[in-house]
């Protein structure tokens, strides 16, 4: 049964958005809101807890690096709000290609926190509300307010759902069981029911965190010293990159042992994760660590990183030994790694169960198919990581805005956007486990690399009106250079000179039998735009604001050229099949040869082209041609 206050009143405020929820998820989809002009509330338990990192305390990383910065390229807000609290920086992957670079920072949580707070607070059209959200109303299928646990009614026109973990969530380690949210928060025990009433399916969800250590009880000695870039890179398009070259905390990195794994082997049966207590599913990239002795037996140690939570605390986090195990296991085997054997926790780890839908309910807008109005976003659409939640919440919010406008939804598809690629997998493929974004995840990654992210998506969040036509004009002057510097290049020639072949020798480059262009150097892999300069004589002086940028373009593109353009046809077919939409009315039982799993599960998925058709599990490539003959005479 849904929760009934004892006393009901109504609140005569009239909003256009209410957001439930303000973390990641909720809080990029409350901004996006107001600022395309909305009038919006957000409702949290704890104002306190806004944009809260209850476990890892970083933004960014392989392939979510990504994500925040096509958020950014929108118009988002995270890689701001990072850039401005970040105490440590580092480019992954930087010996492979650019394809897999990613940005991750290590960030102050609790300065994050209160910055993303503050932006929320100073945002026009912006309230925010601490009360637990108990009641949705709707009415014709359609959307009309919520109810708070005091009983206040909120009318409205549209609702975005950014639960998290919240949902009738369940702290656990050994035998202790708790019904709270993370970190100790209160949980959100009574949404659950009216969504159930309202049709919604449930999954039931798991994920964890490691311990909090005291920092004046490691020895850091034993340890090795991680330390961030000497070049700082920013996450978001508008920072200026001299605002982030700050003093950069270290990271550390230790490891587990044969000991620590004994204990953990000896202790199996007081785990709640092996012993039937915990229900929910849990992450297959994040094990716990008990998870990871099980399931790879064969390693004889894992990595283990010590981070700060912040400057101005000692509290750190132990990257890599996420547990459910009881407290006196947890200190045996925290004290069994080396630099932790006089360690003392400050929080102990745990692990976290949590009410979340199948995703499969919405549409690729992250609207419910079934409800006009009511919007899902981040971890309560059974993915995991902050940075998921947010460029979900981001185009929840983004959706909810034009559907109050009256206009088409912004849809990413998967060659525009790893955005793209994470939504349109949550929403077509059955999920039997928290999702996680991964670079292998995505079909043309070569395409869709971190570096670009303004060029594949500013022009949207200009259209959408998030951009600002500085920021709007900015973009076309630097795609101007990077073309023009590109055209330039390819008609500039070098002879074979003395000169010419001094460079190549100095960079260890084949000399020169004749003359060639000077972009055919810089296809070289020990050459680059740079190195090439003092025999580049018509070189133009490029705005110092986006010199780095423009540089970093040529190179890729000039280096990159042959599977860029390679990459560039597949899309091409790629759009072909996703620019052919499918009918809203479409009546599958009427397409003859259909098998009949295929009418369940399109009838059931509703896709709106036959491009997303196609990734549905049990839609074959023989459905998709029967399809495609049905739909070329349904227009006739």
């Amino acid at each position: 049964m849904r929760y009934s206050a004892n006393s009901v009143w109504e609140n005569n405020d009239k909003y256009d958005v209410v957001v439930i929820g303000a973390g990641h998820a909720g809080c990029e989809a409350a901004l996006a809101t107001a600022r395309l002009g909305f009038r919006t509330i957000i409702f949290t338990v704890s104002v306190d807890s806004i944009s809260l990192m209850p476990c890892n305390p970083n933004i960014g990383g392989s392939s979510k690096g990504h994500l925040v910065r096509e958020l950014d390229a929108l118009g988002g807000e995270m890689g701001k709000v990072i850039d401005r609290t970040f105490i440590q920086s580092k480019m992954l992957n930087k010996s492979k290609g650019p394809a897999v670079h990613s940005l991750r920072a290590q960030a102050d949580k609790a300065l994050y926190s209160r910055t993303m707070r503050q932006v929320l607070e100073s945002q026009d059209n912006l309230e925010i509300k601490q009360a637990e959200v108990v009641n949705l109303f709707t009415e014709n299928g359609k959307i009309t307010g919520v109810q708070t646990y005091s009983g206040a009614i909120y009318q409205c026109r549209a609702v975005i759902l950014c639960t998290g973990t919240y949902l009738k969530a369940r702290c656990i380690y050994g035998d202790v069981s708790t019904y709270t949210g993370p970190n100790g928060l209160q949980a959100a025990n009574y949404l659950t029911d009216c969504l159930k009433e309202l049709g919604i399916k449930l999954y039931r969800f798991k994920t964890g965190t490691p311990a909090r250590i005291d920092r004046k009880t490691v020895d850091f000695g034993k340890m090795e010293e991680q330390l961030g870039d000497e070049r700082v890179v920013p996450f978001s398009f508008t920072t200026n990159p001299e605002d982030v070259q700050i003093e950069q905390a270290s990271c550390w990195l230790t490891y587990t042992n044969e000991k620590t794994h004994d204990i953990i082997r000896a202790n199996l049966d007081r785990s709640p994760l092996f012993s039937g207590m915990i229900e929910g599913t849990g992450p297959r990239y994040c094990p716990s660590i008990e998870d990871k002795v099980v399931k790879f037996s064969d390693k004889n140690r894992h990595q283990v990183f010590i981070e700060p939570e912040g400057l101005e605390t000692d509290e750190m986090y132990v990257g890599g030994m996420s547990s459910s195990l009881p407290e006196d296991v947890q200190y045996a085997m925290y004290r069994s790694v080396p630099g932790l054997e006089n360690v003392r926790i400050v929080r102990n780890a745990y692990a976290i169960e949590y009410d979340c839908i199948d995703a499969r309910q919405l549409k690729p807008s992250l609207e419910f198919r079934n409800i006009n109005g009511l919007f899902s976003a981040g971890q309560f659409n059974g993915s995991s990581g902050y940075e998921e939640a947010a460029a979900q919440g981001l185009v929840a919010g983004i959706n909810a805005a034009r559907k109050l406008q009256g206009k088409e939804p912004m849809i990413l598809d998967r060659s525009e956007a790893y955005i793209g690629v994470l939504i349109d997998d949550l929403v077509t493929k059955e999920s039997h486990e928290p999702y996680r974004m991964m670079t292998s995840r995505a079909e043309y990654r070569l395409l869709l690399r971190q570096d670009n992210a303004d060029q594949r998506l500013t022009r949207k969040g200009y259209e959408v009106g998030l951009i600002s036509e500085e920021r709007y004009q900015r973009l076309l002057k630097k795609e101007e250079w990077i073309h023009s510097e590109i055209n330039r290049l390819e008609h500039s020639y070098v002879g074979n000179t003395e000169r010419v072949q001094q460079l190549l020798e100095l960079c260890g480059s084949t000399p020169l039998n004749s003359g060639t262009s000077i972009a055919e150097l810089v296809r070289r892999p020990e050459l680059s735009y740079e190195a090439v300069r003092d025999i580049d004589v018509t070189r133009p002086e490029i705005p110092k604001e986006i010199n780095l940028e423009v540089i970093e373009q040529i190179n890729i593109f000039l280096k990159y050229e042959g599977y860029i353009k390679r990459q560039q046809k597949q899309v091409e077919q790629f759009k072909k099949m996703e620019n052919k939409k499918i009918p809203e009315d479409i009546d599958y039982d009427n397409v003859k040869s259909l098998r009949i799993e295929a009418v369940q599960k399109l009838k059931e998925y509703r896709p709106i082209s036959i491009g997303q058709a196609s990734r549905i599990s049990g839609v074959s490539p023989a459905d998709i041609s029967v399809l495609l003959v049905y739909l070329s005479g349904f227009h006739k």
